[in-house]
């Protein structure tokens, strides 16, 4: 077990030797964490949560109601559950799911995520297509990751844009979904010609 300071919070975390970074906080989360400023009332989604330190800290912020823990692996589901009842909100939604399989909320402001790292960008590529319409407008993706040029890329395609900081070594990347490019990404209906009128000439 560990102490941590996220959003403002002393959080005592227990982990397991299978979940990443057992002993000790992640440096790039933490510094994902230093970007964000939450406002208490607005939701989150801590995306891939691990033992849950983001989610908790959040709750604690925000309130138990409005934030959601996911993960893929039980495991972390259940130490994430364990530790947000060890730290004060035994009560905050943790759920296991692939991806956002699991995640019922469509409003979110914020989702933040860690994501694993695959050669093939694979689960990353998910989380940013299904977060981005589980964010309302306004709403705000915030990643850290440790290459850059790919999330980039990413990001930009699906949110029209982004802002990155880099800091300690780990690219942090934030993007807004905005009005606009919500409209931009709806389908749009192929306009039907006009039918030639076949009628007798005069």
């Amino acid at each position: 077990m560990y102490s941590v300071t996220v959003f403002g919070h002393e959080l005592h975390i227990a982990s397991s030797p299978t979940l990443f970074s057992p002993e000790h906080p992640d440096k790039g989360t933490l510094a994902m964490v230093s970007t964000v400023n939450l406002t208490p009332g607005q939701s989150l989604l801590d995306l891939g949560c691990g033992t849950g330190l983001v989610g908790i800290g959040a709750a604690l912020t925000l309130g138990e109601e409005n934030v959601v823990l996911t993960d893929v692996d039980e495991t972390a589901v259940r130490i994430a559950r364990e530790n947000s009842a060890r730290n004060g909100v035994p009560n905050v939604s943790v759920v296991c799911g692939d991806a956002l399989s699991a995640v019922t909320r469509k409003d979110f402001d914020w989702i933040l995520s860690n994501p694993p790292y695959h050669a093939d960008f694979s689960v990353a590529k998910t989380f940013i297509e299904k977060g981005f319409n589980r964010l309302k407008i306004g709403g705000k993706m915030v990643m850290v990751v440790k290459r850059e040029l790919w999330y980039r890329n990413k990001l930009t395609a699906i949110f029209g844009g982004v802002s990155m900081q880099e800091i300690d070594g780990y690219f942090v990347f934030t993007a807004e979904k905005r009005k606009m490019q919500y409209a931009n990404l709806k389908e749009k209906a192929p306009k039907t010609p006009p039918k030639e009128h076949k009628g007798r000439r005069r």
